[in-house]
């Protein structure tokens, strides 16, 4: 099996190296992900300028461009032979609820799904962890589990690991993304020269948390696989439109 790694840490990044490791053991893998950290690229493509494909002293792959680009880039020509799965990872941090909007990991994953590829987004759910090997065995099983019995068609996973050993971890459980409450506050600061600028402020915290979220299912120890998808027509809402727009 020939699986396609990315990530939007870059390709430096110690989930990616684990991650990469990890999967070495069950398939042929190779490795294209950002130059640099990318994190909150989403789904953006690289269309103003020529991206270039570089190959480190460790065999991956990297681009000077986004996370999407690396995967478009890898499945669309780089390799004679298309990868049979994408899995993009291992974040350092959760990808829950609203943070797939956002998120570069889901977006790697994601452009392979439209590519026609079963992908997967690993992310672990801690900013201080130092050990990603759990959530990258997490990874290993997933993948074990799409061999013996395969999709019939593409399928898009965010996966979330909660931070803790292997032998504790809870059972995969199907969850539906949460939502969090709107964002905190942009963080204002000064430069040596005195320009005014801005960081954007930290997610916000979980509003919908219940039963059956991703956030309930981490927070209790399980580890959350939460099928996605592309279509974000508001099927609920084309009637009222129709009838605002006929008046």
């Amino acid at each position: 099996m020939r699986i396609l790694i990315s990530n939007d840490d870059g390709y430096f990044a110690p989930g990616i190296a684990t991650l990469a490791q990890a999967l070495s053991n069950v398939a042929e893998v190779m490795v294209v992900a950002p130059e640099r950290d990318r994190s909150g690229a989403s789904n953006s493509l690289t269309l103003d300028r020529p991206l270039t494909l570089r190959r480190a002293a460790n065999g991956f792959y990297y681009v000077d461009g986004t996370p999407s680009d690396c995967v478009h880039l890898a499945v669309t020509g780089i390799f004679e032979e298309l990868p049979e799965m994408v899995i993009s990872g291992v974040n350092h941090g959760a990808n829950m609820g609203d943070d797939t909007i956002y998120s570069g990991t889901v977006a790697a994953a994601t452009e392979g799904y439209l590519l026609g590829v079963p992908s997967i987004a690993v992310s672990l759910v801690s900013r201080d962890a130092s050990d990603f090997s759990a959530a990258a065995q997490v990874a290993v099983d997933l993948v074990h589990r799409f061999l013996r019995q395969p999709f019939r068609e593409p399928v898009l996973l965010n996966v979330n690991v909660p931070d803790l050993p292997y032998e504790r971890l809870g059972a995969p459980c199907v969850t539906r993304l949460g939502r969090r409450h709107k964002a905190e506050p942009v963080v204002r600061g000064t430069t040596p020269r005195g320009e005014t600028v801005y960081w954007v402020g930290a997610a916000g915290r979980a509003a919908d948390a219940g039963e059956g979220t991703d956030f309930h299912a981490v927070d209790n120890g399980l580890i959350s696989v939460t099928p996605l998808q592309i279509d974000l027509t508001h099927i609920a809402q084309t009637g009222a439109v129709a009838d605002w727009l006929s008046q």
